[in-house]
């Protein structure tokens, strides 16, 4: 069975496809192996024949009576994996890797993730993994800057490398906080290059879309009371179609001056809540509403300034 001791069988598939010239990874692929299964076996069990089925099963048979019962897959903290956790921290490794991080650093964090404790030294990690103490050290710095590990040192004073049991929360409060900066930094750019500007509509573009992940990661931080507020704002902004300052909305909505504030703010740092629109500033503390600058093209705010087409003008009624 995949992950558990080669079988007589699979030796015999193993020696006809390298007759057949296949490499180690396809043949590992074949029988669900890790590529460094499929070397290990070819190495420790070919002669001068090359590699002979027949051989490499009384070899095992022989090697597996010398070492007694087949142990759990759980290895000893500090000892070698067995396997078939070696198996699994490699191919989920490589999934980690498929979403963009490292393929080291990935490996690191798997190794750690299915130990028992959770945490692991430098030295076991190297001998786990069978990699450099630099290669574990640039990793483990790669890792800490996503908030995934951290150090912690033991009762002999040995540095450890430790998976939280809140790592996901963690990980998500830090994703959290950079996609807000980015969601910022792109506002401010709009600033710079203006609304209307190619390069303005894009980082708006992107603004709203780093808002977006960011609420939805994180609720916002706002209350369903708050955001409702934030809503009848905009809509009290369109209804009067002037500007209004933070007080001319409390008076009109009949709310406490903080009340109407802090709606206003919650707009701001969520203006996806009054998407199609913008809530923007007008001087002199006024607020006015005007459509988001990204929901239409300059071509087709020029179509529908100019007016209607006199083949569309709407029929008069008859009295």
């Amino acid at each position: 069975m995949p992950g558990g001791r080669l079988t007589h069988e699979n030796r015999r598939q193993i020696a006809s496809w390298l007759a057949e010239g296949l490499g180690y990874a396809e043949i590992g692929r074949r029988l669900g192996r890790p590529t460094s299964t499929i070397s290990r076996e070819v190495a420790r069990n070919s002669a001068a024949g090359g590699y002979l089925a027949d051989h490499a099963q009384h070899s095992a048979g022989r090697r597996a009576r010398r070492s007694g019962p087949v142990q759990a897959a759980q290895p000893p903290a500090d000892g070698e994996p067995a396997e078939s956790v070696r198996g699994f921290v490699e191919r989920f490794a490589a999934l980690l890797a498929g979403t963009g991080l490292p393929r080291m650093p990935a490996r690191v964090f798997v190794c750690l993730l299915t130990t028992g404790p959770g945490s692991l030294t430098s030295a076991e990690l190297v001998r786990r993994l069978q990699v450099s103490p630099a290669s574990v050290s640039k990793a483990v710095g790669y890792l800490e800057a996503m908030e995934l590990v951290r150090r912690d040192q033991d009762t002999g004073r040995r540095e450890r490398y430790v998976v939280g049991d809140d790592v996901w929360l963690r990980a998500l409060v830090a994703d959290t906080g950079a996609h807000a900066e980015v969601a910022e930094a792109a506002r401010h750019g709009i600033e710079i290059f203006g609304a209307g500007t190619p390069a303005g509509l894009r980082l708006e573009r992107m603004a709203r879309f780093f808002t977006w992940i960011s609420g939805q990661m994180n609720g916002g931080g706002l209350t369903e009371a708050a955001a409702g507020d934030a809503l009848t704002v905009v809509a009290a902004l369109v209804h009067a179609a002037r500007p209004l300052t933070a007080d001319d909305l409390a008076a009109a909505l009949d709310w406490p001056a903080p009340r109407a504030a802090g709606a206003l703010d919650a707009i701001g740092r969520r203006p996806d809540l009054a998407d199609p629109l913008a809530v923007e500033r007008a001087g002199h503390g006024a607020y006015v509403i005007t459509p988001r600058a990204d929901r239409l093209s300059p071509a087709q705010r020029e179509a529908l300034t100019v007016g209607p087409r006199p083949d569309c003008q709407p029929a008069s009624r008859s009295s």
